[in-house]
This record gives C-alpha cells, structure tokens and sequence, in this order.
C-alpha cells in the first residue's frame, strides 16, 4: 500500500487547510521534531494592504506524542513588514490559533489534553512525563486553558436554590507552616462545586455572592452552613432573603464534642488523670457518641452500668441525654414544633444545676435555633459541600501539596466544578505573559 508521507505527517500534527508540513528529524533520546509553517502571505491587519517579509524564526512547542516517541512542534513564523509608513501596524508575526495560542509553550491540541487530564484528576508531573516536558511547562498549559474554560462557561453558576459555604484547608507556608484557609462555594442542591474563596472570613465569601447579578441572588433561596459566625455574617450581608440552614451533622457532632468534654473532665477528677483503658468512661468513650437507635441491647447494658460506676454526679449521663434529645428533634415533621421543642432544650440545657459545658451547648442552641429549626423546611444540608471539600483534598494529595492558590483553584474547579468540556475545542486564551520556563 502506497503511504502519503506528508499526509500522514498531516494527520499526526492535526492543522487543517494553510499549514504546510516541512522537515522531520529524529531528535537525542528518541523523540521526533517535526516543521511546519502558514502557506500563504497575509494582509496587513492595520491598513490592510499587501505586506513584505522581514525574516523568521523557529518556535518550539511540545506536542502530543507520536508513536510512543516524545514530539516537538518547530513552528516557523514568519515575521511581516508593512510598508505604508502611515500604519500604526510596523511588523507582525504569524498567527494560528490552530497550531497554538499566541506566546504559547505548547500547541493548542496537547493543552488541551493536559488540562482534561488534570480534569480528570491527574498529577501534573504526569502529565508533563508523557509530554515529556517540564513541570512548569505543563501547569502553565493547564492554568491558561483551564482557565479560559471556566470563564467560557458562564452557564455553570446558573440555578442555584441551595448555596452552602465550609472552610477547607488549603496549604500550608512559610518556616512556621502557616496555615492557608479557602472558602468553598457549592450548590448544595446539584452538589456542584462553583467556586474556591481564598480566606475563611465574611469578607471573601461576601465579595463572592454579591459578584453574581441581582436575578441569580433572587433565585438563591437556601444558605447552607456549619455553625459558623462570619459564614452567617456572610449570608445575612449578601443573602439576606434567603434562609439560612445549620448543617444537622455539624450541629449533632457539637453535641459530640460536649460530651467529649464532660466525659474528659469528669475522668480527670474521678482518676487523677487521663485515665486508662481501664477505666470506666474510657471503655464506653464510643458507645457514648453512637446513636442510640444503633446501640446493641448488650452495649446499652454496658453503657448504663459504667456510666453508674464512672459518673457519680451524673453529668455524662446528663450530656448524652442531651445529645440524644437534640437528635430527636430531627425526627419533628413539623417545623414550628422542632423549633418549640429546640427552645425547651437549649433553656434546660441553660440551667445552673447542669455542667458548664452543657451551659454553653444550650446557648449555643439558643443562639442558632432559627437556623438549626429551618432544616424542617428545606431538608437541605451541607453534605455536598463536604464532598466537595473531599475532592478538594485530593488534588492536594495528588499534587503533593500545593502552595499556589491560583494553580490551586483551577484544578480543583476543573475536577469538581463540572464545567462543560464541550466548550473547551472552541477557546483561543487570552494572550498572557511570556513563559520564563524553556522546553528541553
């Protein structure tokens, strides 16, 4: 069979009508380098009048590889002169957004792969190994056409009733190890992440929501969150007609903590410390967080009988029936008789015959209870914004950490954002900077 070497060629760099394959040399190591060049002459784009030509040079991109060998791509650009001495345009060289986007490092076709692939969750250092280029290289392609992505899509924001906010943590820096906080922005509804916020306070959570135009505001009707003070700061300055939600499972595991801390207290005075796996409190330290529905008739035996040995004024006892009573409210149908029935517990809980920290639960309860009570209503929690928060992390874990929030940000978005990849054959980003990182 007769084989059409510069089709062939054709095919492998992928251009379509105006490119013209030219030489193909083997390079050290195995790869293969391969020319093309624009056919034809341009016009002008100030006058547009006939132009002349003023040299070229040769600009190296790394491509995807061919037959298993590393590729490079030697673009020879021209570079045109006009003459009309009154054209604001001097000289210009060639451009073809096909081939790659201008001051790109890589063609367009291998970017656009890279950042699918980090889509999909893969480790840059991958991703540049198989093109065989440099990590910065790689993550350069990502960030400018992950973020032309984002951009592009315009539509992914759109149709949120549900919006929950959390904190994640990002990375840490400096000799100290400071820690980084983002914001997560999620439609708790879809459980689509929208966005990552550097911070964890009112500020950038607020600058975020009122960024959106007044419609997409209106239509946000549920504001999900964790028992978190700027958070409803946040929402009460940039929703303040939606209703906000205390996520159950944050405000269950403060019961939790409560517990945690009476129990703790309580077997330092009763030991004298810590105390041992021996010790009564310690052996029930579990089956005092399980719900109580889950507890085995033998467990619910234990429970009681070290409790009695361990507990001599009660007060564990007191808090896990605390917690208990506050899961009960979930079970309520109706939403004004869990918020009646959540009052009657946080004013108990208030009582100076009860421990400090049971004090502090019942204002607690006291303080959250319109948005503790508004989970009757909406049924919406903050699950999907821990998920997403989940998926945050690995990239973290892939990556190795991270100490660039903006590198950071966009291959989170492009993992957990669901954009629409459709879009991404279409997009020519915007001219950027010069890469300062060479190809090898």
């Amino acid at each position: 069979m007769a084989v059409d070497l510069t089709r062939a060629l054709l095919l492998i760099v992928g251009p379509g009508p105006g490119i013209a394959v030219g030489d193909v040399r083997g390079r050290r190591g195995g790869g293969l380098e391969i020319e093309v060049a624009l056919s034809g002459r341009p016009c002008c784009g100030g006058c547009g009048g006939p132009v002349w030509a003023h040299g070229a040079s040769g600009v190296r991109l790394a491509d995807l590889p061919a037959f298993g060998r590393p590729t490079r791509l030697v673009w020879r650009k021209r570079r045109w002169l006009c003459p009309q001495g009154s054209c604001s345009v001097r000289t210009f060289t060639d451009q073809e957004p096909r081939i790659a986007p201008p001051r790109g490092r890589m063609t367009a076709r291998a970017a656009r792969w890279a950042t699918r692939r980090a889509g999909a969750g893969r480790a840059i250092t991958e991703i540049a190994a198989e093109l065989g280029t440099g990590w910065h290289t790689a993550m350069a392609a990502v960030h400018r056409w992950g973020r032309a992505l984002l951009d592009a899509d315009v539509s992914r924001v759109d149709g949120v009733t549900a919006l929950g906010l959390d904190e994640v943590l990002m990375f840490r820096r400096g000799p100290f190890r400071d820690k980084q906080w983002g914001t997560t922005v999620v439609d708790a509804r879809r459980g689509k992440l929208l966005d990552i916020v550097a911070g964890r306070s009112a500020q950038g959570a607020t600058r975020w929501i009122q960024g959106r135009t007044s419609g997409w505001r209106r239509r946000v009707r549920w504001a999900v969150m964790d028992l978190s003070g700027p958070y409803r700061r946040a929402f009460g300055d940039a929703l303040p007609k939606a209703t906000q939600v205390a996520d159950p499972f944050h405000v269950v595991k403060l019961a939790n903590s409560t517990i945690d801390e009476v129990r703790r207290r309580v077997q330092n005075d009763t030991t004298g410390g810590r105390g041992t796996k021996h010790d009564p409190l310690y052996r029930i330290r579990r089956l005092l967080l399980m719900a109580h529905e889950r507890v085995t008739e033998r467990g619910e035996a234990k429970l009681r009988g070290l409790l009695a040995a361990g507990d001599p004024q009660g007060e564990v006892r007191d808090a896990w029936h605390a917690k208990e009573t506050l899961r009960t409210t979930y079970r309520i149908g109706d939403h004004q008789l869990a918020l009646e029935a959540l009052d009657e517990l946080a004013r108990d809980l208030q009582d100076d015959t009860y421990s400090p920290e049971l004090n502090r639960l019942g204002r607690t309860l006291h303080a959250w209870r319109t948005q503790i009570a508004n989970w009757h209503r909406s049924r919406v929690t903050n699950g999907p914004t821990e998920a997403a928060n989940n998926s945050a992390k690995l990239i973290k874990r892939v990556s190795f950490g991270v100490t660039n929030y903006d590198h950071y940000r966009i291959r989170v978005l492009l993992y957990a954002g669901k954009p629409d990849w459709t879009l991404l054959d279409t997009l020519t980003p915007r001219q950027n900077a010069k890469s300062r990182f060479k190809l090898p």
